[in-house]
């Protein structure tokens, strides 16, 4: 809360590259959502890339650790007005400029009323804020899993309020092994989303253990530290920023491996939709995919998007994060 509410004022005042790891080109359609953002938002944010799923129209969404609000104001676009957007985060300062301009980018997009709201609160308590279980078709977050001590509580919580068919698309920092005690406690690098970054492979066991299918690996790109001194605390650790998706799949619906064919009506995937590291569908094409591919699009809001049937070649396996 210090660090984000007092230390930080703008972007550059970041003391390392981990929190500015740009993600894969954006759509244009998400281009120019961002354009239309207030620029105090944007310059208070401070988030690795920018985590804007697909198939979002009317989709309610809730962005944890939602800082200042800029990915907030993106998907307030997308969605569209009979959409929802709820950000919550921690820290006082950060909340009061995203709610500041509500009423600013609901004139900017030509609302009759705000789509967005944002709540002062802890992503490991989304209960004390009043979130209800099943609530939310996505749950996102930019880089700030890492910031929170229990994460097991934070997937677990994302889970909750998510509905069945529901996805958790987020991105964060991740280490190639457990932390040492002293890089845990270092002030700036927890601050920096370094300290706090997960071990990729408990990542897989925690969300396996609250629920979430296999996740899905969408991008991984390595961080370079980029400060003398805070390279020589880490010593040969080595941190990643991965795009993950979860999906919360219906416990009735059976797993088999199948094919798939994309049909083309996603805005901005009209042609080709990149799903994550091991699966891109091209409009009208036939893909083989393993059982929880299968599943996932089956089970989640992508399902009217897909014709989907059960048979076909074993898919490749997926890979690791690192």
């Amino acid at each position: 809360q210090d660090y984000y509410g007092r230390e930080l004022q703008k972007s550059e005042d970041l003391k390392t590259n981990a929190c500015i790891t740009p993600a894969r080109p954006l759509p244009k359609v998400v281009r120019d959502a961002l354009e239309r953002v207030h620029e105090e938002v944007v310059a208070r944010y401070y988030g690795c890339g920018l985590v804007i799923p697909e198939c979002l129209a009317s989709c309610r969404i809730l962005d944890l650790g939602s800082g200042s609000g800029r990915d907030c104001y993106v998907l307030s676009q997308l969605v569209g007005e009979r959409g929802h957007i709820t950000g919550i985060d921690m820290t006082e300062g950060q909340v009061e400029v995203a709610k500041k301009h509500i009423a600013y980018h609901m004139e900017k997009f030509g609302y009759q009323k705000p789509n967005v709201e944002f709540l002062q609160g802890y992503m490991e308590k989304l209960g004390d804020a009043g979130l209800a279980d099943g609530s939310y078709d996505i749950v996102i977050s930019n880089c700030v899993v890492n910031l929170a001590a229990d994460k097991r509580a934070v997937l677990q919580e994302a889970y909750r309020v998510l509905k069945p068919g529901g996805e958790m698309y987020f991105s964060d920092v991740y280490a190639n092994q457990r932390l040492s005690e002293d890089i845990r406690k270092h002030r700036v690098l927890w601050g920096e989303c370094l300290a706090g970054a997960l071990y990729w492979r408990d990542l897989y066991s925690i969300a396996e253990e609250v629920g979430f299918i296999t996740p899905c690996l969408v991008t991984a790109s390595p961080i370079t530290i980029g400060n003398k001194e805070l390279e020589d605390i880490v010593g040969d650790c080595r941190f990643v920023s991965a795009t993950f998706r979860l999906f919360k799949v219906p416990g009735s619906i059976q797993a088999t491996p199948g094919q798939v064919i994309y049909n083309g009506g996603i805005v901005g995937h009209e042609k080709e939709l990149v799903f994550d590291a091991n699966f891109t569908f091209k409009e009208g094409e036939v893909v083989d995919v393993d059982a929880e591919m299968a599943v996932i699009l089956q089970s989640s809001r992508f399902a009217e998007e897909f014709l989907i049937r059960a048979g076909g070649a074993k898919a490749a396996a997926p890979q690791g994060c690192c």
